[in-house]
């Protein structure tokens, strides 16, 4: 994402110190998680509480998007259709983390699954993720 933003502000700079106080707390919500797999107690509440880990994640990470988008602060380079595929991206993980918290509540391996899976997804490219060079 912050190889397409070219300018930050102050909003875009407390933004991505939430965003990665969010993502620091991550691997002790897979701690938590990893806990409660092994004891078998209280798995439909960790994942509920893993996959609201991840779904501030994925809400920070379109809160930036969105306020970089709109204050004008995406590189030039950065084609409009590549960044609404970005945009739609981060809006995709929300819905989907949020689906993995949703069956989690009723299903605690499914939305777990759910949530592993969406991890997978993510590694797969798209449009405009990467940077053209500036010609």
């Amino acid at each position: 994402m912050f190889d397409h933003i070219r300018a930050a502000d102050r909003a875009v700079l407390f933004l991505n110190m939430l965003l990665l106080m969010i993502v620091a707390f991550l691997p002790f919500t897979t701690s938590v998680l990893a806990g409660a797999l092994r004891s078998g107690h209280g798995l439909r509440t960790v994942a509920v509480f893993h996959g609201i880990a991840f779904d501030a994640t994925a809400l920070t990470f379109n809160v930036v998007w969105q306020y970089a988008r709109s204050h004008q602060l995406l590189s030039e380079t950065l084609d409009p259709a590549d960044a609404t595929a970005i945009g739609r991206r981060f809006q995709l993980a929300l819905a989907w983390l949020t689906t993995g918290v949703l069956l989690g509540l009723l299903i605690p391996f499914l939305g777990v699954a759910v949530i592993a899976a969406f991890n997978v997804f993510y590694w797969l490219p798209i449009r405009g993720e990467n940077p053209r060079p500036r010609s």
